[in-house]
């Protein structure tokens, strides 16, 4: 990673849940032509995923918005728009 690019690395535990998040810049990169790798996280102590979005397998399967057992496929907004839909998500849930 080079000196002038962006990484935003979190994660933080509260009332019995955790919320993991990873945002990095990666322009060029061929795993990920979106520009952006990330996982927004928001689960369970004890391992459930509530939502998750991340882009781990974006050149075979997309984008994922995965909910428990569940995997969908998404269009990805861009990375300050997936970030609002992540925060938004959670809050609901809460």
């Amino acid at each position: 990673m080079a000196d002038d690019d962006l990484e935003m690395r979190r994660t933080r535990e509260f009332d019995g849940y955790v919320e993991s998040i990873l945002i990095r810049d990666a322009p060029n990169h061929p795993q990920y032509p979106c520009g952006w790798k990330y996982r927004l996280h928001f689960g369970t102590l004890d391992g459930e995923t509530i939502v998750r979005f991340d882009n781990a397998h974006e050149t075979s399967k997309g984008h994922e918005r995965h909910t428990g057992d569940e995997v969908e496929i998404i269009d990805f907004p861009g990375m300050a728009d997936l970030y609002r839909r992540f925060v938004r998500e959670v809050n609901e849930y809460r």
